[in-house]
């Protein structure tokens, strides 16, 4: 199996998929990987590479700081600093960027993301709501932080390890440079159950999908 983890610059998705004998993952981001492996590509994924005979396609966290609700705010009064046109246009793009990995040429595709507000899912080509909604909890990290699963050909995913703990650790980050790096870090039990469950599944017969 192949495997593309795409907006993941931590390789932790990345790594989960690898420790299995029978499948090669690669990840890409504009950021280089934090781990120098050399299985990740410096890159836009919309740069030709999602057409590249991927089996499966896991977006570990795509921008969007524009798509999810608690942002939607925002598209009304911007920040101080900024113009609604400015809003409006990074909302484009990042629903742009959604559309682009969730219609691409991939058999089977899980991209994580928070809740959507209407303006977002109102640009998004094809679009469906969310098949299920996680906490780290059930994954064996004791935080809460609610993190949606739009899947295309993929079962939902079993909790392997539900934990007591609900430390709100994302939400109480301090304030800094790197604040949005840690905010985005992959939970590493989330990703160990996703190269489990999905990992294994048998190739789509697409004569039969056809």
């Amino acid at each position: 199996m192949k495997v593309l983890v795409a907006c993941e610059y931590s390789g932790t998705v990345r790594r989960a998929f690898n420790a299995l004998d029978h499948v090669e993952a690669w990840s890409i981001d504009l950021l280089p990987s934090e781990d120098g492996s050399n299985r990740h590509i410096v890159g836009d994924v919309r740069d030709g590479i999602l057409n590249e005979g991927w089996d499966l396609l896991m977006v570990a966290h795509p921008p969007c700081t524009r798509l999810c609700n608690s942002g939607v705010r925002w598209l009304s009064t911007p920040p101080p600093g900024r113009t609604l046109e400015s809003m409006w246009a990074e909302l484009d793009e990042g629903a742009q960027l959604f559309s682009t990995l969730w219609n691409a040429p991939i058999d089977r595709i899980a991209v994580e993301n928070p809740v959507m507000h209407k303006h977002a899912k109102a640009r998004i080509h094809n679009y469906e709501e969310f098949a299920q909604s996680i906490q780290p909890w059930q994954f064996g990290h004791g935080e809460c932080k609610r993190t949606c699963l739009w899947l295309k050909n993929l079962p939902p995913l079993v909790p392997t390890n539900v934990v007591d703990g609900r430390e709100q650790r994302i939400h109480m980050m301090t304030p800094g440079p790197d604040r949005w790096k840690e905010r985005s870090r992959f939970y590493p039990g989330i990703a160990q159950a996703m190269a489990e469950q999905w990992g294994g599944l048998s190739p789509i017969n697409r004569s039969l999908v056809a």
